[in-house]
């Protein structure tokens, strides 16, 4: 009798695979980096070949060390990256150019030139989205124009396009011999191409961009049996779940009811907040997004706060500046002083997401005085992720009404209790972390036990949380005040650098 579920979860710097029990605990992992790319400033690009050769290592490996066959798992769930965006050719398997990653920003004049009619929110009624250069459709259309022979190819039909989790079903089931192209409507709802009312891909908005819809996948629900792996030690388990990474650890947190929120902590910082089944136009700078979708069921919604670089300048600090020799000590580093010095960071490496959606701005170093010492740069990058935070909640609040009383946290950062005391400070409600803090597999993992009978129902997972630890904020509210006045100043600094 099957007792596991496995997760994919193809991250932005790792793919991984884990396998839970019914409890939700970690019964195994395997994690494997991929190579980042950088072609030119503002370019991101990802090798797809070496991200399918590590998701097939780390799924055998977190397997073998979980003992698992295939009778063991009721079914697997793929969670990944959004709004990185790939083609490949469907008749030889093979991609016409890399991954063109979510944060990458040479799609910026076709957002200018797609502009110039209705402005940013030319689509934004249907899609839920502005125009930016997060978003994947404008990528397949840079492709088509940019590799030779791309466009031809398009147009006869011979080339599909998906995000992370198209290109990884497709291959798992497989590929060239009958791979099966299909998305979920969390992945799809990121495209800038989906109707968030109709779920299905809107022809005009297709066109309009440039993107040919023989390429587009089949879009389902998030929980769903869609087909089978067919090779490998996961040959005949169901592949049974699809979520986009947020929508998964949204999904992993059990936030199944309206109002309820969690923050994600990883390369970039994605908030959620559950909406229902009625969608929510934002006011406020933040984008309307499906949530989840179980089998039948209707389509729940989310508004999202969207930030770029959060741990992603932890990153930097190590690779670029050598501050620091790993990522934790930065945390070590930040207590050997006691604020930040008056040194603000604003980490617009590649815009500004939510809630500005300023392609055009770059970051920036505020305050910088004599006085300020690699301590100082270290808590202002950790001050850097709760600031951009606090700004999405204020834009949530306006948006739906709902003043949170608590944050659901999750991500690699949460481990860092510095950045949570100083989140639960700048917010002024307690942030509480719960005992998985890597949410976004177990979402992935949860929506696949689902649609197999592992799991009988959403009370089974809201059963399945527990609260690891809880942060209470300490801070009066004329600091938090006057340390926020500061940060949104050090803000309107990054604006219009690129003319």
């Amino acid at each position: 009798m099957a007792k596991y579920a496995v997760a994919i979860d193809q991250g932005t710097t790792s793919s991984r695979a884990m396998v839970f029990n019914h409890s939700g605990k970690v019964v195994a992992v395997s994690q494997k980096e991929h190579e980042q790319i950088y072609p030119k400033p503002g370019w991101v690009e990802h090798d797809p070949k070496e991200i399918w050769a590590r998701t097939q290592e780390v799924l055998a490996e977190a397997l073998k060390e979980a003992d698992a066959s295939k009778d063991d798992i009721a079914g697997l769930g793929i969670t990944n990256q959004r709004e990185t965006a790939l083609v490949w050719d469907k008749t030889t398997g093979e991609p016409v150019y890399n991954a063109v990653v979510w944060q990458d920003t040479r799609t910026d004049k076709i957002i200018e030139e797609l502009g110039q009619v209705g402005g940013q929110d030319r689509f934004r009624d249907k899609v839920g989205l502005p125009l930016a250069t997060y978003f994947s459709g404008p990528k397949v259309r840079w492709i088509l124009e940019n590799v030779d022979g791309a466009q031809e190819k398009a147009d006869a039909g011979d080339l599909a396009f998906g995000n992370m989790d198209t290109w990884l079903i497709w291959n798992l089931t497989g590929g060239v011999d009958g791979g099966l192209h299909i998305t979920d409507v969390t992945n799809a709802s990121r495209t800038m191409l989906m109707d968030l009312k109709t779920l299905a891909w809107d022809p005009h908005i297709a066109q309009t961009i440039g993107v040919p819809i023989s390429m587009l996948p089949e879009i389902h629900a998030s929980s769903e049996v869609y087909g089978e792996v067919k090779s490998g030690p996961a040959a005949g388990v169901p592949i049974a779940g699809i979520l986009g990474d947020q929508q998964a650890a949204t999904f992993g947190q059990a936030c199944f009811d309206v109002g309820q929120a969690k923050n994600t902590y990883g390369t970039g910082n994605f908030m959620l907040i559950n909406t229902g089944t009625e969608l929510n136009h934002s006011k406020s700078g933040l984008l309307t997004t499906v949530c989840y979708k179980i089998g039948d069921q209707a389509a729940v919604y989310a508004l999202e706060g969207s930030i770029a670089i959060t741990g992603a300048l932890v990153q930097w600090l190590r690779d670029n500046l050598k501050i620091i020799k790993t990522a934790p000590e930065v945390e070590e580093l930040a207590a050997t002083v006691e604020d930040n010095g008056g040194l603000y960071i604003v980490p617009a490496f590649s815009g500004l997401y939510a809630p500005y959606w300023k392609a055009n701005a770059r970051g920036v170093f505020a305050g910088l005085t004599r006085y300020v010492n690699s301590g100082h740069v270290a808590r202002a990058t950790l001050e850097a992720t709760a600031f951009q935070t606090a700004e999405i909640v204020e834009a949530m609040a306006k948006d739906s009404g709902v003043t949170l009383d608590s944050l659901k946290v999750d991500g690699g950062m949460v481990a860092n209790e510095t950045l949570m005391q100083f989140q639960a400070d700048i917010l002024g409600v307690t942030v509480v972390r719960p005992q998985v803090a890597e949410t976004t597999a177990l979402g992935a993992a949860y929506a696949a036990g689902l649609a197999t009978g592992l799991w009988e129902s959403e009370d089974d997972l809201r059963d399945n949380w527990a609260e690891d630890k809880r942060w209470e904020p300490n801070m009066d509210a004329d600091t938090r005040a006057g340390l926020m006045k500061e940060w949104k100043k050090a803000v309107t600094r990054t604006f219009d650098w690129v003319e």
